[in-house]
């Protein structure tokens, strides 16, 4: 009888697992492909169903705050022509908005109407400037009107942005929007922080806004572009509603 060659046995082995092995794979990696396609797809669809939901959202709200707008509008005026001052109660300012799309975003004026150039005299003193430098704002704006200051503590003054929430150039959620050069200067991440439009509230401004520092800003700015969804929007929603109601971190 002759020896069984066992090296040609396990080699026929081998060969026949290996083929079972690529067998297998053959069927499992499509498989998974396909389960990780279907899982890409569901997910740009509830993406696009929540930035649809949200865009209504935006666009119903934005109409009723325009309407209350007009009364705040006509007792601001009233108020700053009673002391003298006739120019324009709004303010226009350059910010940075979605994907680093320069917008325009549009306010109450609370400060003096040479506020710009009033702060280029301020930045002339080392104590101003390195506030400034560290905070993109003072805690005593010497700048800031009466009838600012009580804008500002109702929140009053952001009442205009609801045009352009209107116009699509930032939400009712959302990031703030920054000026130009500003999240450099704090060395920010722009892919996320302009991953989504600039909003009028946001889960920094329903979370200490002004009490927080600035490093603690980013932080919860970056948390909400990250994981922005109708639940986190609700939240941002009365979150804001008591910090307005209760001047929760205003200045």
């Amino acid at each position: 009888m002759a020896p069984i060659d066992s090296e040609v046995i396990d080699t026929k082995d081998n060969s026949k697992v290996l083929n079972d092995v690529v067998a297998i794979e053959s069927v499992i990696v499509p498989v998974n492909n396909k389960v990780k396609k279907s899982k890409a797809i569901l997910h740009k669809i509830e993406r696009a169903s929540y930035f649809s939901i949200k865009r209504i959202f935006d666009i119903i709200c934005s109409l009723l705050g325009i309407i209350a707008l007009i009364p705040v509008a006509i007792v601001t005026k009233i108020c700053y022509i009673a002391t003298g001052d006739k120019k324009s109660i709004f303010y226009k300012q350059k910010r940075i908005g979605k994907n680093g799309k320069p917008i325009y975003i549009y306010k109450f004026r609370s400060m003096v109407w040479n506020a710009d150039e009033v702060l280029k005299e301020l930045l002339k003193d080392p104590k101003y400037k390195k506030e400034w430098d560290l905070n993109q704002k003072f805690e005593n704006d010497p700048r800031i009107t009466k009838m600012g200051n009580i804008l500002r503590k109702t929140s009053l003054d952001e009442l205009p942005q609801f045009i352009n929430v209107i116009k699509g150039d930032m939400s009712m959620i959302g990031p703030r929007p920054l000026v130009e050069g500003e999240l450099n200067a704090h060395k920010g991440n722009h892919a996320i922080y302009e991953s989504v439009r600039p909003g009028l509230s946001g889960w920094w401004a329903a979370n200490g806004r002004s009490a927080t520092t600035y490093e603690r800003r980013l932080e919860l700015e970056y948390f909400y572009c990250k994981n922005c969804n109708l639940i986190l929007d609700i939240k941002c929603v009365f979150l804001t509603i008591a910090v307005v109601l209760f001047k929760t971190g205003a200045k």
